[in-house]
């Protein structure tokens, strides 16, 4: 049973003419993730439900870019935002 203090989030930022890869702008568990989400839709900011993805993002630190073997999944992810925009 998944409850509130087992949530993970994390959020990203990637821009394409200064960085190599997205990076980690934001990262938490419970409480902390439950403010990431908050704000991410007050900011009407997509959000990407995928609990083994979060648990790897978690674990990095902040300002830290994604690890090469994330860059398929994540180009998914923002190939399918680009769309809805």
């Amino acid at each position: 049973m998944n409850n509130e203090k087992d949530k993970k989030a994390a959020a990203l930022k990637y821009n394409m003419k200064k960085d190599n890869a997205p990076k980690i702008i934001a990262n938490g568990k419970g409480d902390i993730a439950k403010k990431i989400l908050e704000k991410a839709k007050e900011e009407d900011i997509h959000i990407e439900e995928n609990q083994d993805l979060a648990e790897i993002l978690v674990k990095m630190e902040i300002g830290e870019e994604i690890p090469p073997e994330l860059y398929e999944v994540i180009a998914e992810i923002l190939s399918f935002i680009y769309n809805l925009e």
